[in-house]
Parts: C-alpha cells; sequence; structure tokens
C-alpha cells in the first residue's frame, strides 16, 4: 500500500501530497489522519508529515514511512481540508489544530505524568516469617513492610509521611527484593483542587420556558438547526445552556460550549462543576499548561469527559457524538483568529453540528450584526438561516441600570482636566459610603499612550514598527504592544534636546494611580493584560474583588463580559469614544457591544445599578443606543448605513495582507496580486481596491501593505484567490509573505 502524505512545513510550495511506501508491519495501523515520520529531502531527515489519502500503487520511486506517531479520523482530514481551502492556507496547518498538544511539531513534547507506587513483591507470608524470626532486624524496614502491607499501591512520599523513614528504606527493600516501584500516570487536572457545592436545576422563566422547548424539539428530533439566544443582560442564558445540556447528556450524547474570554471561563465553569461534577466536564484554554491540555485532550479522547469547555481552539476536541455545540457572547471578535490559519470557530461549529445533526446555539445580549440580521431577514419562502429565541427581561427580575452620559467637552469647560468627571466622582464616594462596588472600565493598558515633545514634535516610535511607544509607570519603560520591544523612559528629546517632553493619553495604570490619588482609603484592583500573566491570575484578581469586597475594580474589555458581583452597583467607562476611533466599519457595532456589555455588570440583584458614559461625542448614535440599552433601535440604523456602504452582512470583506523586509518586493508582488485579480473576477460582483500600505505600515522591521476586496465570498472566487496563491508563490518571490482574510477583525 502507498500513502499520500502532506508534508507538515509552512512553505507553500509543499501544500501538496506526496507519496510514500507503507511496510508490511504498518499497513494494518495506518489509515488516513495518521501522523507519520518520512524521510524528506536530501539529508535523510525524519520529518513530520500527515496520512490524507491510500493507494495501491504510485507511478513514482518511494521511500518507506519510517515510524507511526498518532491518528486522526477520516472526518478530521476531511474539516482539515476544507478549512484550508476556505482559509487559503497549508493543509498541515488546519491538521495542527486537531493534535494532542505537546505532540504536534516545535512544540515541547510532552511525556505521560507518572508516580511510583509501592506494592509488595515477596509473598506476604515470606514477608512476615522473616520478620518473626529476625531475618529483618531493621525497626524501620518492619514499619515500612508493615505499612506497605496494608496499605499496597502507596506513593513513596505518602510511605515517608506516615511511617516516618525516609527513602533510602524503601529502595533498600527494593534492592533486596522484598517492594517494587511502579510507575503508574496521574493526570494532570486542571479542576482538581476545584470546589464547588451541588446545585440544581432553576425553574424556568415563560420566556426561558419557550427557549428551552424551541431547542429541545430539535434534539429530540435529531436535527441541525441554528438558533440565536438574544437576551438582556442577565436574563438567564447560562441556566438554559445547563439544561439542555443536562438533557443531551441524558440521551448519551456529548456537548461543546465555547467562551470567548479565559477570564469568563472561571464563572461559567463554577456553574457547570456545581451542576454536573469535575469528572463530566473537560476545559480547554491557553493559560493551562502545556501538560495539562494534553492530559485533558486524552480525557475527551478516551470518552471520560462529556462536556468541553474552552476558548476558541476547543472546538477542535476530539470529542465525538456531539449532541449539542453552545457558543456563548457569540459576538465576540476573539472567536475569530487572527493568526493562520485565520478560521472562524463559528464557521467550524456549523461545519460540526451539520455533521452531528446536532442544534448550534449562539448566546448574546449584543448579536453580531450577521447573526441577527439572518435570523430576522427572511427568504421567498418566510424562513430564516437562523432561528431567533429572545429574553427581553433579567431572570431574578431585577431591573436594568440606569446610564448617564457625561459630555467631556462640556467638563472641560468647566475647568475640571481629571480623568473623572464630576458626575462620576460623586458616584464613586456615594458608592463608597455604601459599602458597594465599582468597576471602572478603560480599554487602554499602561499609563500614557504616546510621548511627544512639546517644542518640535518628535514621538517615542518603537525601532521595530511605525507605531507609538506607550508609558508603563510601575516598570518606567517604554513599551510597543506590537512586537514587545521595550526601551528606558525619554527625558530629553533626542531630535532637538529639549527637555520639554510630555506624556499623552491615559491607560489602565494611570487610572488607578488617579484613583489612589483622589480616593485614599478605597481598596482598588487592576485587571488587564499586565496583571494576568500567571497562571490563574485571572481567577484569582476575579474571586479578590467579589470575596475580599474590593471597593474598585479598574481593568480593559477583560472586566465587562459575562462576569456576575452581586454586590457591584456601580459602572464607569472612562472614555467610550476609544473603539470609535478605529480604522474598521464595525467601529460603531464595537463601541455598542462593549458599553452594553460593561453596562450589563451594574445591578445584577436586587440592587438598583447606575452606569456613568464619560465621551467627547454624546450625541453618536452608538452611544445613545448603549445608554438606552436598545439593540433594536441601534440594529435598524447601523444595518441601513451597511447596506448603503455595502458592508457585511450584505458583503463580504476579503483583506490580501502583505509584509516584507524588501519594500521594492512588496510594492511589485502587491501590483501583481491587483492585476491578476482586477482580470479573473467578475467587475459586477468584486470590487477590488488598488494596493495600499496597511494603517500601521511596520511591525518588526516588515513593511505592510494591504489589498481590499469588497464582494460576496463564491466558490469561483475562492477558486481563484487560492490559484492566484499559488502561482505568486512559485514566481521570484524571496522574502514577501501573503495571507488571505476573509471579513477580518483588525483592518490595520
Amino acid at each position: 500500500m502507498v500513502a499520500e502524505v502532506i508534508i507538515n512545513r509552512g512553505a507553500k510550495k509543499l501544500n501538496k501530497t506526496f507519496d510514500y511506501n507503507i511496510p508490511k508491519e504498518l499497513e494494518e495501523l495506518i489509515l488516513v489522519g495518521s501522523k507519520v515520520l518520512v524521510p524528506f529531502g536530501n539529508g535523510g531527515k525524519l520529518t513530520e508529515a500527515f496520512v490524507v489519502g491510500l493507494k495501491e500503487t504510485s507511478q513514482f520511486e518511494v521511500k518507506d514511512i519510517a515510524k507511526l506517531e498518532e491518528n486522526l479520523t477520516d472526518k478530521q482530514i476531511g474539516l482539515a481540508k476544507w478549512m484550508a481551502k476556505r482559509y487559503f492556507c497549508n493543509v498541515s496547518d488546519c491538521i495542527k489544530l486537531m493534535l494532542t498538544p505537546g505532540t504536534r511539531n516545535k512544540e515541547k513534547r510532552i511525556q505521560d505524568k507518572t508516580i511510583g507506587c509501592i506494592y509488595l513483591k515477596k509473598d506476604r507470608e515470606e514477608i512476615e516469617f522473616e520478620i518473626e524470626t529476625q531475618k529483618i532486624k531493621s525497626e524501620k524496614q518492619k514499619r515500612v513492610l508493615n505499612f506497605i502491607k496494608d496499605n499496597e499501591g502507596a506513593t513513596v512520599s505518602e510511605v515517608e509521611l506516615f511511617t516516618d523513614c525516609s527513602r533510602a528504606i524503601v529502595n533498600t527493600l527494593v534492592k533486596n527484593g522484598y517492594l517494587e516501584i511502579i510507575e503508574k500516570k496521574v493526570e494532570r487536572n486542571p479542576l482538581l483542587g476545584r470546589e464547588c457545592g451541588k446545585t440544581y436545576k432553576l425553574k424556568l422563566t415563560e420566556e426561558q420556558k419557550i427557549a428551552f422547548k424551541n431547542i429541545e424539539y430539535v434534539i429530540d428530533k435529531k436535527e441541525y438547526k441554528q438558533f440565536l439566544l438574544y437576551g438582556v443582560t442577565g436574563s438567564g442564558k447560562t441556566e438554559i445552556y445547563l439544561q439542555l445540556i443536562e438533557k443531551v447528556l441524558e440521551i448519551g450524547e456529548n456537548a461543546i460550549v465555547l467562551v470567548p474570554e479565559i477570564s469568563l471561563t472561571p464563572q461559567m465553569l463554577d456553574r457547570f462543576i456545581s451542576r454536573f461534577g469535575k469528572e463530566e466536564i473537560a476545559i480547554l484554554h491557553s493559560k493551562l499548561s502545556i501538560g495539562e491540555r494534553h492530559d485533558e485532550w486524552e480525557r475527551i479522547r478516551e470518552k471520560k469527559a462529556k462536556i468541553v469547555i474552552g476558548a476558541r481552539s476547543a472546538i477542535f476536541a476530539p470529542i465525538e457524538n456531539i449532541g449539542i455545540i453552545i457558543i456563548d457572547e457569540e459576538h465576540d471578535s476573539s472567536y475569530k483568529s487572527e493568526t493562520n490559519p485565520r478560521y472562524n470557530a463559528k464557521e467550524i461549529a456549523k461545519v460540526l453540528a451539520k455533521e452531528n445533526k446536532a442544534p448550534l446555539i449562539l448566546g448574546s445580549a449584543t448579536p453580531d450584526m450577521t447573526t441577527f440580521y439572518n435570523a430576522t431577514n427572511e427568504d421567498e419562502f418566510g424562513n430564516t438561516k437562523i432561528q431567533l429565541l429572545t429574553l427581553t427581561k433579567r431572570a431574578n427580575q431585577s431591573s436594568l441600570p440606569k446610564v448617564e452620559i457625561i459630555d467631556l467637552k462640556q467638563e472641560l469647560a468647566n475647568g475640571n482636566r481629571s480623568m473623572l468627571s464630576m458626575e462620576l466622582y460623586s458616584s464613586i464616594e456615594e458608592n463608597l459610603k455604601q459599602k458597594k462596588q465599582t468597576i471602572l472600565f478603560l480599554n487602554r493598558r499602561g499609563y500614557s499612550t504616546f510621548i511627544m515633545c512639546r517644542d518640535c514634535g518628535y514621538t517615542a516610535k518603537c525601532q521595530n514598527c511605525n507605531i507609538s511607544m506607550t508609558y508603563h509607570n510601575f516598570e518606567r519603560k517604554l513599551k510597543c504592544h506590537y512586537c514587545g520591544h521595550e526601551e528606558n523612559i525619554v527625558t530629553i528629546c533626542p531630535e532637538c534636546h529639549s527637555d520639554k517632553i510630555r506624556y499623552f493619553g491615559t491607560g489602565t495604570q494611570k487610572l488607578e494611580q488617579e484613583i489612589h490619588k483622589q480616593f485614599p482609603e478605597a481598596s482598588t484592583i487592576r485587571m488587564d493584560i499586565d496583571t494576568v500573566t500567571k497562571k490563574n491570575s485571572h481567577e484569582v484578581i476575579l474571586n479578590t474583588f467579589k470575596n475580599d469586597n474590593i471597593d474598585i475594580l479598574i481593568g480593559t474589555q477583560m472586566v465587562v463580559k459575562g462576569h456576575h458581583f452581586p454586590n457591584v452597583t456601580l459602572v464607569g467607562v472612562i472614555a467610550a469614544d476609544s473603539s470609535l476611533n478605529i480604522d474598521d466599519y464595525r467601529a460603531n457595532e464595537r463601541t455598542f457591544q462593549i458599553l452594553t456589555q460593561v453596562a450589563g455588570r451594574a445591578g445584577r440583584e436586587n440592587l438598583p445599578g447606575k452606569v456613568v458614559i464619560q465621551t467627547y461625542n454624546p450625541d453618536n448614535f452608538s452611544i445613545i443606543c448603549a445608554q438606552k440599552q436598545n439593540y433594536n433601535l441601534f440594529y435598524e440604523t447601523e444595518i441601513a448605513l451597511r447596506k448603503q456602504l455595502k458592508y457585511s452582512p450584505f458583503c463580504d470583506i476579503i483583506l490580501i495582507g502583505l509584509n516584507s523586509y524588501q519594500e521594492v518586493e512588496i510594492k511589485k508582488i502587491s501590483s501583481k496580486i491587483y492585476q491578476y485579480l482586477e482580470q479573473r473576477l467578475n467587475k459586477e460582483q468584486f470590487k477590488v481596491l488598488r494596493p495600499m500600505p496597511c494603517p500601521i505600515d511596520k511591525i518588526q522591521n516588515r513593511y505592510r501593505w494591504r489589498i481590499i476586496i469588497k464582494g460576496n465570498m463564491t466558490e469561483e472566487a475562492n477558486k481563484i484567490l487560492n490559484t492566484c496563491l499559488k502561482e505568486i508563490y512559485q514566481g521570484n518571490i524571496k522574502d514577501t509573505r501573503i495571507t488571505i482574510d476573509i471579513n477580518p477583525n483588525n483592518m490595520s
């Protein structure tokens, strides 16, 4: 038999199959989906490859496969091939997402974690006889042997603890043939120390019942269907998820639950553990150690876990017999990968749900515009692509918070140059008196966002990227948030030698300092990318805020999504405009979503909530709609704009990104791609914009250009783009890297 394999390399020229002979001893073991080692190239060095096809013979003279490493399924290989075509990447890039963590190319290789367990090697009667006849004279040896007689399988550390004897005594008994140490596998379980009391299903409200019954009907019929569970913040979407999963488990099927931010996982996890127990659940996210991810993946493969909870990549977990897939906060941009392969987890979930004839639930208080359009826009037969299920009331009957908009231009006119408006200051003061908690949201980390010389206009920029450095006060460093480059602070202008260096803009560090100055008695805690670098640090911060009743939580958008803090009655948005001023047609949508989500953190129990939004654009419709907590009003206004300007959902945005150390080469290749597509794409269906430098035109010393195409992606267009990529890479290309991204999150 001959295997068709794809070499696990990133080079576009290697995105094709090579034939290898399957040795006799591996014929029964190698299948489509096997990860193997093969001799590749002239050096004879073994290279990782994936079997994507089998055939009787080859027209070429072929080498033998050297070794079998791991098996995937036919379905996984089929998904990888579909993804490679859809997302313009190598098949090997997609297969890697489906491999066990710790076994992937260039990763640290993970071995099973084992622990030594001690057993008797001689017969019990023989040992007892030798103790009685004083053949074994050492009291410590007798103590160890007597302990092991009653506790076979105890670990070395347990023996040391309970017998007060050293490892040397155990080693002597092993050497003399009385005991043996057997290595046993230990699971690295991230849920091991987590304790949650048992909870039971709650009584559903009428709205929740209707939503549950609609989805239950599809589960019973074993059908694929998409649902949008659109409910205001705090309306009880998670309780519906829990009861649907309970239903799925009862009929012997499994569930996948995706959550956007790792900071969201702790509270979600606690609710799932208290309902289903730790044994049923596996979690997968990047903050776990590689060993924990490896063991969780193995637990799923061995069918020990029935519910997978995790971030984007958990959609590739090796779980079979899927009965439901749930994507919580479905509007969140983190479900779309920004690195190769640039996949959308919602699209992958749709493929898997169809394959398993299972419902796909998309949950959100502020749905993605395209999702809501597909749930409300009927075809000629009166059908929608997604069934809409609506929850209009908070589950515990608490009312939505009162939202006030503060015009920062007016604050400046009144002489207030502080980061806090008078209204927000007095609201924090009142909250502190009432012993209630406050969340302050500022979607910008660091201390100052740029550094400028007042005399000559010099700004401190990263030496690798054409972008301003951010000042971090606690480390007294300038940092680039794109490449990680750090420099010492600037006190004298390097161009005009003036000492009039000033720090502009604000970040979470500066806000924290300002709060300490204005409210010295208040306890604060900060949550941004700089404070959650250690494992479980996000969970520690959230638990400290909740359990220690910290007065004020300061943070970026990590703090706004999905958290439930009963004692939070005030939320302050320091600068609502930061997401309005991005180079993206979704700026209004993202602003509305963030403000609505952050407002949803206030007054979630029976306490009245208040939200203060500070802005320089009080008349912006996305801010006004967020104040009213009115998604429908926002949607109707924004969808009309999108239709007029031909943006999603009426049109796909296809971004071709190029980057290179060679400025001449990138211009030449950009022009070549533009001309190729201009000639081949249907001009009535697609508009190809001329190549231009990206808004951030240099990162890590690589020049960046882009070509934007507007039009609805079709099979034919996909084929033209894939062929274009193939032909460009087969030409005289030295350094330029090319990516194609459909509806990217980041247009810059």
